[in-house]
């Protein structure tokens, strides 16, 4: 994805900022513990925090949080939803915070929207000594049959190679690093997967997936298309036909430590 189509999808949740709070699901505890294990104290840095699916999850654990958000109306439905946490108009190229003034910055299914050559020196600046850096990301368990396939009803465009366990590692197993060459901001990373789900009926996954960028930026037509396939195929499973099911999921987090 080239500099401009990835502007185009990170700059697409706006329009569906209120379906995005209702259908996105949260993270498990486990990973978000997992990955502010190592971080010096407990000032978390929410970075492209959404509608604040991350940001919940870290306030339920106890930190300290600061969410910055780029899109008026995602920020909007955060400081709806979270009224006491102190959310911010920003973006991982221009951080509105002073130097060394978090612990951790983490980023939930955000940080393959992040221009790393500008975005990596930003949160070193903001990050203390020995600060962390995690990416985390909601994937769907394609080892499950359905699951798997669901991925291929619906096409790369809406669960890509980075939504399944399958592709996600390989995909984000560079994402702290510039593109350009640039000198790395931090050390090795590590990567770890916990067991996740959400309570879905076949009707709200639906809307879940249009929730997705690669599906938010198709023509009508085709979007429309892609989304009735999905519908016809958890109509003709029995896992999903009637009711509510949990969909099989794993977060999966990548940790690196400020250099």
């Amino acid at each position: 994805m080239d500099a401009d189509e990835r502007l185009l999808h990170a700059s697409s949740f706006g329009a569906a900022a209120v379906a995005y709070a209702e259908h996105r699901p949260d993270y498990a505890q486990a990973a978000v513990r997992w990955a502010l294990e190592p971080a010096p104290g407990q000032r978390v840095l929410d970075l492209g925090a959404g509608t604040g699916k991350l940001t919940a999850t870290l306030v339920a654990l106890g930190a300290e949080v600061i969410a910055v958000e780029p899109d008026p109306a995602m920020l909007i439905e955060l400081r709806r939803s979270l009224p006491d946490v102190r959310a911010l108009s920003g973006t991982a190229e221009a951080i509105p915070l002073p130097d060394a003034s978090v612990d951790a910055v983490l980023a939930g299914n955000a940080m393959h929207w992040f221009d790393m050559a500008a975005a990596g020196p930003e949160i070193a600046r903001v990050l203390a000594l020995g600060g962390i850096l995690a990416g985390l990301w909601n994937v769907m368990d394609d080892q499950v049959e359905w699951v798997s396939g669901l991925a291929r009803v619906s096409g790369s465009a809406a669960i890509g190679p980075r939504d399944t366990p399958t592709g996600w590692r390989a995909e984000t197993a560079d994402m702290h690093l510039p593109k350009t060459g640039a000198t790395a901001r931090f050390g090795s990373p590590e990567q770890a997967e916990f067991p996740h789900g959400q309570r879905r009926t076949a009707d709200s996954l639906v809307a879940t997936i249009a929730t997705r960028a690669g599906v938010l930026v198709m023509p009508e037509q085709e979007q429309a298309a892609t989304l009735a396939w999905i519908r016809a195929f958890l109509a003709s499973r029995p896992e999903t036909a009637r009711g509510e099911f949990t969909l099989p999921m794993l977060t999966g987090a990548l940790r690196v430590r400020r250099l």
